[in-house]
């Protein structure tokens, strides 16, 4: 691909996610205005709406599973994975906006990867934080994923970031090493 065409199509897709943030419905015409190009070149390079769905997923999910090691370069382990539960959030809550039947569409094309993200920069992340204690270790990726399925779900609201920060807080100090629980006798 030409490096102009390759610009105009990343221009379009950084464009479709603002578009599709913003829950503006009307389509390929919002999309152009945004990315200042024209619907020709947006069609050229997505033929259909879905196309270009299914092109903004993918690249949010590039994004995700290559940002672990740059935020861990930028921040202390516990920060980092906060930060990477943010970004998380955020495209949960962009697909979320997507509807049922875009949701479907992005199932049916990409399958299973739709639902569960590359759990690889999560597991780097919480790792690096195991490592320098600030994580329990018997906590999986997994576990944290399913832990913060919330994030997504919380409704468009003026205090939304305030309320994503306060519960991804709750769910991050749950995850910090506490005193050791008493064990519980058994009965005979």
């Amino acid at each position: 691909m030409r490096s102009d065409a390759r610009a105009n199509k990343d221009k379009i897709v950084a464009a479709a996610r603002q578009v599709l943030e913003a829950g503006d419905a009307s389509g390929m015409a919002a999309i152009a205005r945004e990315a200042g190009v024209g619907q020709g070149t947006i069609y050229r390079h997505f033929p259909t709406w879905e196309d270009l769905v299914i092109e903004v997923h993918r690249a949010d999910m590039d994004e995700l599973s290559s940002a672990a090691p740059d935020l861990l370069r930028q921040h202390p382990p516990m920060e980092a994975l906060r930060r990477w539960l943010v970004m998380l959030a955020d495209y949960g809550r962009l697909k979320n906006a997507l509807g049922d039947a875009m949701a479907t569409a992005l199932h049916n094309a990409l399958g299973r990867t739709v639902q569960t993200p590359d759990l690889s920069a999560l597991r780097t992340l919480l790792e690096a934080a195991q490592s320098e204690g600030s994580v329990r270790q018997d906590v999986t990726a997994e576990d944290v994923f399913l832990l913060v399925g919330f994030l997504w779900r919380i409704e468009p609201a003026p205090d939304r970031s305030a309320r994503t920060g306060r519960l991804l807080d709750a769910v991050l100090r749950g995850l910090q090493p506490g005193p050791s629980m008493p064990r519980r006798d058994r009965p005979h």
